[in-house]
């Protein structure tokens, strides 16, 4: 089962301006530091660490890079939405139930449909450069 914390009595709708900023800002750090716990984020950072890579040796353009991170943010915030469900289906149904079982399939599916959209765009990227064609043509064998 997960574990459970106790919400402070000082919930982020009691603030208002910059305070409220402060508190909602808090509250994404924990999140990110609970999202941190998870091998999939972490392998979907190091995921992101080579495409980076990648589009420097094919020279990408600032906007592959913007449109890469865009994705990489949306997959991270599907990833988020995603440990959120399992958390809560392991605390709703600890037991194997097909609720559960069809519940964490649906949230796998979104995120994997994320890093696929990751995946065609950086293929595209890197096959689109100058440097890379002149690499694949002494593969190709006929």
């Amino acid at each position: 089962m997960a574990q459970s914390t106790e919400i402070s009595q000082n919930s982020l709708g009691n603030e208002t301006g910059f305070r409220h900023l402060l508190a909602a800002a808090r509250y994404s750090f924990g999140g990110f530091k609970r999202l941190i716990q998870e091998a999939a984020f972490r392998q979907e950072i190091a995921y992101f660490g080579v495409i980076l890579i990648l589009f420097a040796f094919a020279d990408a353009s600032a906007i592959s890079y913007l449109v890469a991170t865009i994705l990489f943010l949306v997959l991270i915030a599907v990833e988020a939405l995603n440990t959120s469900i399992e958390n809560i289906v392991d605390e709703l149904s600890p037991g194997i139930s097909d609720f559960g079982k069809h519940t964490k399939d649906l949230g796998s599916f979104a995120v994997f449909c994320l890093l696929i959209a990751n995946g065609i765009f950086a293929l595209y990227v890197i096959f689109q450069s100058e440097l890379l064609p002149n690499v694949w043509t002494g593969l190709v064998i006929f």
